[in-house]
């Protein structure tokens, strides 16, 4: 559904080219203060139309408080944010309505929802619903304190520097994709819920909420499966729980072990590329030739970066509060 978390719960809601999009955040604790300011640094990361490879489609991206905010500081009630959409094209959305695009969530979704979905800038499965992920990473982030969330981009159409890899897209006129890597320093041993709510479970759970996302590896990941066991195994070092390495990502048996937290994520190439492509048409019945109209990014993992911090905070803040290391604020 839409919801996720238990004790620090999140509730997304909104189309891409509806009157706005936004999250409920329940469950953040009162006192915590909270203004205008806290969110524009981590908002501004995600916009597009500024970068190289982004969507030219600009918004304000202004955090409006509908509730659960009182003299600037959280009242332990729901906190609801909003943000409207005011530059919208929905035409280029209806003159291909008959075609649904390749990669994109328009077949499955008009075939769940009878063609009653908002289709138009894909509608609820829009990349523009995760500015409200981010806002609730921000309340995420502030109540994680000393714990460090850091995501970056380590590869863009398969080169290690991304402005390589988006000129490959721009002259082959076609997009691409990458890997973003999380890191987390400063957790304490002993967050996880195995079997089903093991770390490695809500974080896979909450990053695949995140549009785009193909793949997830903690630690060595894949390159895990040709290692021998004597060097994959992380060898402990003190009563802490300090490893000489950290092949296993900061996290074993599902449960954290006090070493950084360190995972990637594989992120798609955006399926409205500008080459024609051909697709099924509800119209005619035939496999046409077309091409996406509108404005979409060149490369969507330019732009992820910031949404995994926030996915990744919240998950970590709903660990926290079940091991009671987030009580109140006050």
């Amino acid at each position: 559904m839409n919801s996720f978390g238990q004790l620090f719960r999140v509730t997304i809601f909104g189309e891409s080219h509806g009157e706005s999009v936004g999250i409920c955040v329940d469950g953040c604790p009162a006192g915590l203060p909270l203004n205008l300011e806290d969110f524009l640094p981590d908002l501004e990361r995600r916009k597009g139309g500024t970068q190289k490879g982004t969507t030219p489609r600009k918004e304000d991206d202004l955090p409006i408080f509908k509730s659960g905010l009182f003299h600037q500081k959280s009242t332990g009630a729901p906190i609801t944010i909003i943000f409207e959409n005011n530059n919208t094209r929905s035409a280029d959305y209806e003159k291909q309505r008959s075609v649904p695009r390749p990669g994109h969530a328009d077949f499955v979704a008009h075939a769940k929802y009878g063609g009653f979905e908002d289709f138009r800038g894909g509608g609820h499965f829009s990349g523009r619903l995760t500015v409200a992920l981010v806002a609730a990473g921000v309340i995420a982030k502030k109540l994680l304190k000393d714990i460090r969330v850091t995501a970056s981009i380590t590869e863009i159409g398969g080169e290690a520097d991304p402005e390589k890899g988006l000129q490959k897209a721009i002259e082959a006129k076609d997009s691409v994709g990458g890997i973003v890597e999380c890191r987390v320093s400063g957790l304490p041993v002993g967050l996880g819920e195995p079997f089903f709510d093991s770390v490695e479970s809500l974080l896979s759970h909450a990053v695949f909420s995140i549009p785009a996302v193909r793949g997830i590896e903690f630690g060595t990941g894949f390159a895990a499966a040709k290692m021998f066991g004597l060097q994959h195994n992380d060898a402990i070092e003190d009563a802490a729980g300090k490893t000489r390495t950290n092949h296993a990502g900061g996290v074993v048996g599902g449960i954290t072990n006090g070493n950084e937290l360190v995972f990637r994520i594989a992120v798609k190439p955006t399926s409205s590329t500008p080459r024609e492509q051909s697709t099924y048409s509800w119209e005619s019945g035939l496999v046409e030739p077309f091409s996406v109209k509108g404005r979409h990014d060149l490369c969507i993992a330019l732009r992820v970066p910031v949404v995994l911090e926030a996915v990744t905070a919240l998950v970590l803040t709903d660990l926290l509060m079940r091991e009671q290391h987030i009580k109140r604020v006050y």
